[in-house]
C-alpha cells in the first residue's frame, strides 16, 4: 500500500507542470548547443569580424546566458582577442559593427575597458565626422550610400551596437544617434499602410509576380531582431520608446499575418507561392521576435506564444543530427531559389536567439 501510494506520489511530481517546463527548456538548451557547437567547428567563409559571423556571436553570447558550460562564453572571447577587440575596416558601415554587440555584451560581464575601447574611439569618430549622404541605395549616383543605414538589414547591424555601447559608458551620444539614425531609415524604407520594410529603395519601385509590394523575409526579420535588440535596454521613459514599441507590434502583426500554413515564412512575405521553398533564417528571427514580445509583455500571449511555439518547432526539424542547421537563404539583395541543405553563420544565429526566448516562454 505504502508502495503504490509513493509510486503515485512520484507519478504527480513528474507530470507536475514545473517539471514538465524544466525539461522541455533543457531539451531546448541542448539542442541550442548542438547548433553552436557545429558552427563553431566548421567555420564559414566570412572572415570573424563580418556580420554574418556577427549575428552568429549574438546568438551565442544569447546562448551563453542559458548554457552551464562556460565554453560558449569563452570563444566568443577568444574571436575577441584575436580580433583586438576591433570592429570591421569600413568605418561607416553597418555591417562591420556588428561584432560590436558581443564585444559590449562581454564587457557586461567583467567591464574590462579594453573590450570596448576601440568600439568607442570608431562612434566616437562617427559623432566627429557624421556622414551627410543620402538614403537612396544607388551605387553609381551615391557612392557612399551605406555610409548611413539606408538599408533595412543595417537596422539589426549597427543600432544595436551603438545602444549597447550607451548602455556600457553612459554617454548619451551614442543612445541619440542610434535613435536619430534609426527613425531616418524608417521614414525611408518603413510602410506605414503595410507595416513592412523594403530592404532598399531600389526595391521600392519594383513588385512580385503577384503584383504585391516586395518585402524580404529575411530583411524584416533583421528589423525586428534590431527593434528587441534596442528595446531591451531603451530607458522605459525615452521619448522614443511609445513609437518604437508602436513600430514592433504593427511589424508582428503584418509579420503574423504572412506565417504560413507550416508555421514559416517564405522569402518573400506577399508573394509566397512564387517563393515555396522553407527558409530558417528570417523564420528564426520573428520566431526571437514575437517570443521576445510575449515574455516582455508587448505582445498578447495568443496568439503570438503559440506562433513563436509551432515556428520553433518547425525550426527544429532543420537540424540535423550533427546539429547543422539547413535551409537558411544565402546572402543576397533579393529572395531567390537555394539548396535546401544550405547553412549560414547568421542563420544559427536567429535560432540561438529564437532558443533563449523560447526557453524562458517554456519557462512561463
Amino acid at each position: 500500500m505504502i508502495h503504490r501510494l509513493l509510486s503515485a506520489c512520484l507519478a504527480l511530481v513528474l507530470c507536475s507542470p514545473v517539471l514538465r517546463a524544466e525539461s522541455n527548456q533543457a531539451e531546448v538548451v541542448a539542442l541550442m548547443e548542438r547548433v553552436a557547437d557545429w558552427q563553431l567547428a566548421h567555420p564559414s567563409k566570412w572572415k570573424p569580424h563580418e556580420w554574418h559571423n556577427g549575428a552568429f556571436y549574438a546568438g551565442v553570447m544569447a546562448l551563453a546566458e542559458v548554457s552551464s558550460s562556460p565554453r560558449f562564453r569563452d570563444a566568443m572571447v577568444a574571436v575577441g582577442k584575436g580580433q583586438q577587440w576591433q570592429l570591421g575596416p569600413r568605418v561607416y558601415h553597418a555591417d562591420d559593427h556588428c561584432i560590436g554587440q558581443m564585444y559590449a555584451e562581454l564587457y557586461f560581464k567583467d567591464h574590462d575597458a579594453a573590450k570596448i575601447a576601440p568600439m568607442r574611439a570608431r562612434f566616437d569618430h562617427i559623432l566627429a565626422h557624421r556622414p551627410v549622404t543620402s538614403l537612396e541605395f544607388n551605387r553609381t549616383t551615391n557612392p557612399k550610400n551605406q555610409e548611413r543605414w539606408s538599408w533595412c538589414d543595417a537596422l539589426f547591424m549597427s543600432p544595436p551596437a551603438w545602444i549597447r555601447l550607451w548602455s556600457a559608458t553612459g554617454d548619451v551620444r551614442y543612445l541619440d544617434f542610434a535613435v536619430e539614425e534609426w527613425w531616418a531609415t524608417s521614414d525611408f524604407l518603413y510602410n506605414q499602410a503595410e507595416h513592412l520594410y523594403a530592404r532598399d529603395s531600389s526595391i521600392l519601385p519594383k513588385r512580385e509576380a503577384n503584383g504585391r509590394n516586395i518585402y524580404w523575409s529575411r530583411g524584416n526579420g533583421w528589423v525586428m531582431g534590431g527593434l528587441v535588440r534596442m528595446l531591451q535596454l531603451l530607458p522605459a521613459d525615452h521619448p522614443s520608446r511609445p513609437r518604437l514599441e508602436q513600430q514592433f507590434k504593427e511589424m508582428a502583426a503584418a509579420v503574423l499575418a504572412c506565417q504560413q500554413p507550416d508555421a514559416l515564412w517564405r522569402a518573400s512575405l506577399l508573394d509566397p507561392a512564387s517563393y515555396p521553398m522553407k527558409e530558417s533564417s528570417g523564420s528564426g528571427f520573428f520566431c526571437y521576435a514575437f517570443a521576445w514580445g510575449v515574455n516582455h509583455g508587448l505582445l498578447p500571449r495568443e496568439p503570438y506564444a503559440a506562433a513563436a511555439r509551432r515556428t520553433w518547432t518547425a525550426l527544429t526539424a532543420f537540424v540535423q543530427a550533427d546539429g547543422k542547421l539547413t535551409h537558411v537563404q544565402p546572402v543576397g539583395f533579393t529572395p531567390v531559389t537555394f539548396d535546401e541543405n544550405s547553412t549560414e553563420p547568421y542563420g544559427v544565429g536567429a535560432f540561438l536567439l529564437a532558443g533563449r526566448e523560447i526557453c524562458r516562454l517554456t519557462g512561463d
